[in-house]
């Protein structure tokens, strides 16, 4: 049975089969759209989704479409500036810094664009290796010593390493060329370099002209100030002091004829900045080489704040000048708490009896410490009336002199004391002291000027100043004092050269005035700061002067008036002038 159902099987599978029924299926496949996935994915793309997209790119467009119209448009003129900018190179025209020339229109600093030390620098386009070089002036200095601290130094414009500069100005560092830097600088011009596609240069037309800085003359003589260096510095050298500084100014004017400090710096060494091991040299001196001591530094007094306290007294009323006082070496006073104690306050020697000329004349302490701070019978002023008629006198304020840094000092007082010595009370001790300009008094040279200057010219504080021209305003004021009581400062610092402790600069070419001041400091008192003030010629006053010799041996007696005889012998040779005689 089996067998007739497998052979009628296969005799129905083994006919022929037609070649239509090969192509039946091709004829009736589904409508599929292939290019949908139709009939390769279960589900075809939505509707929603293709809008979507749809939208998506038309966000884009419009997006597009706004920051075009932004840019072409809103932003335009801005962006087409920067474009501008990004093809023309803007490179600056360095004014000429302002020459500065002493009284006789001898250059003290002027530009120079010599081999040697003239500067440039590379400056380049990012667009293109192409590079244009700008020059800027060197700055030089008077081959002179003496100059440093007047004169100041610069710094000079600065560029990075792709030549593009970050400080397109010299910058006035110090003494002159810092506090006239404005003048002197004058303004930059500008030239515009353009950039072509190939990124190489053209001759671009300059824009603005620079405008050069204004020239500066100085009272300063520049052979007066060299000498008086010189001598400090040798003085300094040969005798055990540490440094110096001096001044000489018109007592009318203020208008400085020479200042200087020693030791001082080279303008040029720190304007160029190469010479490293010098300017390290300066950085570790033990003497401050940067402190300009004519303006910055303060300094004991000493015996020259006598005529100033002399002054004060007959202001007053508490003596006349020809009452006299007996010194004979001290004076002491006894310990109101201990009456065994006394304590003793010394002159520097004994001087028998001094009315107030003389006593300015020969220095005399005992007869400042009487009138200062009062003793048996002879009143004093007080510490209240040293403080006042020191300040009326200048002490204690700023001068006003065109160079930055000028220091104020301290006078000594009862406020003073307490802040200083955690609440101690004020003794009469301390007042003696004060009187005699030592305890905490601190003054620098220009006070000590202007005040010298005020008894020669009748009592007008004026202010001390280098720049001659351009001509500017400088302040001056009246002291409320009696002429009469100045006159008696100016005797007795005349007697001081005839007779006394100035006798060093009694020259026969001209009639000097003058006071010295003997400062001691340290706690060991084995140093001390070496004055002489004063001015000439005595009869009509023209100019006063101010030397100071710092921190020489306590057993000197070579110092400031030293210094000043030496410049004034020099000055009667080479510029007599400044004494009223040839020209």
């Amino acid at each position: 049975m089996s067998r007739r159902i497998s052979a009628k099987f296969f005799k129905q599978v083994s006919r022929n089969i037609d070649p239509d029924e090969i192509f039946l299926d091709s004829k009736n496949l589904p409508g599929f759209d292939k290019y949908q996935f139709e009939g390769r994915i279960e589900k075809p793309i939505s509707r929603t989704a293709i809008l979507g997209v749809m939208l998506a790119f038309l966000v884009v467009v419009v997006v597009f479409l706004g920051k075009v119209v932004s840019l072409q448009i809103a932003q335009g003129e801005e962006f087409l500036k920067k474009s501008e900018n990004n093809r023309l190179d803007h490179v600056p025209l360095f004014a000429m810094r302002g020459t500065i020339y002493d009284i006789n229109n001898v250059p003290l600093a002027w530009n120079s664009f010599d081999n040697e030390a003239s500067r440039t620098t590379l400056i380049a386009t990012e667009t293109s290796t192409t590079t244009k070089v700008m020059s800027f002036p060197h700055r030089a200095y008077i081959a002179l010593p003496g100059f440093g601290h007047a004169l100041g130094y610069v710094s000079y414009p600065k560029s990075d390493k792709q030549g593009f500069f970050y400080q397109k100005s010299f910058i006035g560092m110090d003494g002159i060329e810092e506090h006239y830097n404005e003048f002197l600088s004058g303004e930059n011009g500008l030239q515009i370099v353009e950039i072509d596609a190939l990124g190489k240069t053209r001759d671009g037309s300059i824009v603005e002209n620079p405008i050069n800085g204004t020239a500066l003359t100085l009272g300063i003589d520049a052979r007066v100030q060299e000498k008086l260096h010189t001598t400090i510095r040798d003085t300094a050298n040969d005798f055990g002091y540490m440094a110096g500084a001096g001044a000489i100014m018109d007592v009318h004017t203020g208008e400085l004829l020479a200042i200087t400090s020693y030791p001082e710096y080279e303008s040029a060494v720190l304007s160029e900045g190469k010479n490293k091991k010098l300017i390290q040299s300066y950085n570790l001196d033990k003497r401050s080489v940067f402190l300009d001591r004519a303006v910055s530094g303060v300094y004991t007094p000493g015996s020259i704040i006598k005529p100033f306290m002399a002054v004060a007294a007959l202001a007053e009323g508490v003596i006349t000048p020809e009452k006299q006082i007996l010194s004979t070496g001290s004076i002491s006073i006894q310990n109101p708490y201990y009456p065994d104690i006394w304590s003793v306050f010394n002159d520097w020697k004994a001087h028998g009896w001094v009315d107030m000329r003389r006593a300015i004349a020969v220095s005399s302490d005992v007869y400042f410490y009487e009138i200062g701070g009062g003793f048996e019978g002879q009143k004093g002023i007080g510490i209240a009336n040293i403080e006042k008629y020191a300040r009326l006198f200048g002490f204690g304020a700023l001068t006003g002199i065109d160079i930055t840094d000028e220091k104020i000092g301290t006078i000594p007082s009862p406020a003073w004391k307490e802040k200083m010595f955690a609440g101690e009370a004020w003794r009469l001790g301390n007042t003696y002291h004060t009187v005699i300009g030592q305890y905490g008094f601190q003054t620098t040279i220009l006070q000590a000027l202007r005040g010298t200057a005020s008894i020669a010219n009748g009592g007008t504080l004026v202010t001390p100043h280098l720049l001659k021209d351009p001509v500017q305003e400088f302040s001056s004021s009246k002291i409320p004092l009696s002429s009469e009581h100045l006159q008696i400062a100016r005797e007795g610092m005349r007697l001081a050269v005839t007779e006394g402790t100035v006798s060093g600069l009694g020259v026969w070419y001209v009639d000097i005035a003058g006071k010295t001041g003997t400062a001691e400091i340290d706690a060991g008192k084995k140093y001390i700061n070496s004055w002489v003030v004063g001015f000439f010629p005595y009869d009509k006053p023209k100019y006063a002067f101010t030397v100071v010799m710092e921190r020489g041996p306590h057993s000197n007696t070579i110092g400031g008036v030293y210094v000043m005889r030496q410049l004034l012998d020099w000055m009667n040779e080479n510029t007599p002038e400044y004494f009223g005689g040839r020209m």
